[in-house]
């Protein structure tokens, strides 16, 4: 009988690539050989069986695995890992929104015999910038200099994060610093900047910056840049500028996209220049870009607001015979503008039929129906929207359901208003405090029912008001 080959380091690495669940895949590099003709030899990991697990453990976020096998190749002294695999252990961090243990394993690379440099330092900064962490950005920031120069990459993470934190003049003056050490600025970085501009509406300056990343620097703007001062400059009214720059994308050889259609689309129709919409999109198809669902969504909140709703209803057809499915989006703009003209009968009617067209109806197509319904004197029905509502977990607004109660009240409906309390009570519904607001306009009726009257004893002695004095 021939002796059991031992599994090889090569083998594990095989086994590990192939396994697709990270759960089997720790086991496995737990206990690569179970049938060792010598268990008591320790197994001999490659690099390569660390960095595959490390990858799946990461991708997977099971970082307390992770853990484990970052402290098994902290005592492998025979490894010697290399930088780009702690990059990804702090890339997996900064994902799960870990930022202190993405510091401690920067901190720490030296002792797994691994030297740092201005590589790792970017995704430490990448992982603090995805976790929101500006302050410790910072404190990293003043260090940066023991680990080699910054690079294009290092300026790009800092410039973004000064960006989001709302401290675009330091952004500004890390980007002069930049080109001052000479560290060549790239599109990513002008991208961050222009849109900056953008959205403090200093327009002047994004287009100037755009202007100057080429002629000056030799950098090609992207398609984003484009959107982002297309959009921006629609939404200061100057419409004429942003298709001239349309048409300098075109001529730059920069494809235009649905997204950059469907803003000058709707700026137009913003605009009262509806009638200009069928050109645009007949020029999208005729380059190339079929309109997408953005596109669709915008024509049907164009139609809406002018209570077209029967074109809007067209455009629903039409997304479906291009082979769109319209979005819970598109439906509840249909609702909106339904309900806004007091058609009940048919916004409950698309309401109850956004199943059967395939879009399962979200928290803002029932409070559409159900304000609407309330506004519409439909006690009834709001009534059983708002008990189907609060099943499927989800809660009217506040001030709405106030008014809700206040309507039921006046009315007179105190069979309808007995059903409701009751079924907030069970949900869970309201608070205690909900309740001391809404309960002196309840009492106050003369004319109270007993179901009711009880229903609030039950209240006051079990319920929620239990506690008030």
């Amino acid at each position: 009988m021939s002796a059991v080959k031992n599994v090889s380091s090569f083998r594990l690495a095989s086994l590990l690539r192939r396994e697709n669940d990270p759960s089997a895949a720790i086991k496995l590099f737990q206990n690569p050989d179970p049938e060792s003709s010598n268990p008591k030899r320790a197994f001999r990991y490659s690099l390569l069986c660390y960095d595959l697990i490390i990858t799946k453990l990461g991708g997977s976020k099971m970082f307390q695995e992770l853990d484990q096998v970052l402290l098994q190749l902290k005592s492998d002294t025979r490894i010697l890992p290399t930088e780009i695999l702690f990059c990804n252990v702090i890339n997996y961090l900064g994902r799960g929104k870990l930022p202190t243990r993405a510091l401690h394993v920067f901190d720490e690379m030296p002792q797994y015999r691994c030297q740092r440099t201005v590589k790792s330092v970017n995704s430490l900064l990448n992982a603090l910038l995805k976790c929101g962490a500006f302050d410790k950005m910072k404190e990293v920031l003043s260090s940066i200099d023991k680990y080699g120069k910054p690079d294009a990459c290092t300026y790009n993470i800092l410039i973004n994060g000064y960006s989001q934190s709302g401290c675009f003049d330091d952004a500004l003056k890390l980007f002069d610093e930049m080109v001052k050490k000479k560290v060549k600025p790239t599109g990513v970085t002008f991208g961050t900047l222009i849109h900056g501009f953008c959205k403090i509406s200093k327009v002047k300056e994004a287009l100037k910056m755009k202007h100057d990343m080429l002629k000056v620097y030799g950098v090609c703007p992207t398609v984003h840049i484009y959107a982002s001062l297309i959009k921006a400059l629609c939404q200061i009214g100057e419409l004429s500028l942003a298709f001239k720059l349309k048409d300098e994308a075109y001529q730059g050889k920069i494809k235009v996209d649905s997204a950059i259609y469907s803003t000058l689309i709707s700026s137009l129709i913003k605009a009262g220049r509806s009638d200009e919409v069928s050109g645009i999109l007949e020029e999208m198809r005729g380059k190339g870009c079929e309109p997408d669902t953005v596109t669709y969504n915008v024509l049907i909140n164009g139609f809406c607001v002018e209570n077209d709703l029967e074109s809007a209803y067209r455009v629903l057809d039409e997304m479906v015979e291009k082979g769109l499915k319209p979005d819970v989006i598109s439906y509840n703009m249909i609702l909106g503008a339904l309900f806004r003209i007091q058609n009940w009968k048919e916004g409950a009617y698309l309401f109850e039929d956004m199943p059967r067209r395939g879009c399962v109806p979200d928290i803002l197509s029932y409070r559409i129906v159900f304000d609407g319904l309330c506004e519409g004197s439909q006690f009834e029905e709001a009534a059983v929207v708002l008990d189907e509502m609060l099943f499927k977990g989800y809660k009217p607004r506040r001030d709405r359901l106030e008014r809700f109660l206040q309507r039921l009240c006046e009315s007179g409906r105190l069979d309808i208003l007995g059903k409701v309390i009751s079924s907030l009570n069970k949900e869970n519904a309201v608070d205690a405090d909900f309740w001391s607001v809404i309960m002196p306009t309840v009492c106050k009726e003369p004319v109270i029912s007993e179901p009711v009257n009880m229903l609030l004893k039950t209240l006051k002695e079990e319920g929620p008001l239990s506690t008030m004095p």
